[in-house]
């Protein structure tokens, strides 16, 4: 398991369940949460062979951006 952190554009519930459906059935994501009161909504994941590559994708579909974080 490895932990994926990405600063993103999610900044609101309605955004949070908008991403909600697609982060959910993306291949390799075991859970995730956004820290919306972060001023960078951090989002982080807990990955079981979902890359930085599929998250960016995922989120790009429903309008949103994730850059990773160190």
């Amino acid at each position: 398991m490895k932990t994926l952190k990405f600063k993103t554009n999610i900044n609101c519930g309605g955004c949070v369940s908008k991403v909600t459906p697609f982060l959910d059935k993306q291949e390799g994501v075991e859970s995730w949460e956004v820290d919306t009161s972060n001023p960078d909504k951090i989002l982080t994941i807990e990955s079981d062979g979902a890359t930085e590559e599929d998250v960016k994708s995922v989120l790009q579909k429903v309008g949103f951006k994730a850059k990773p974080v160190d």
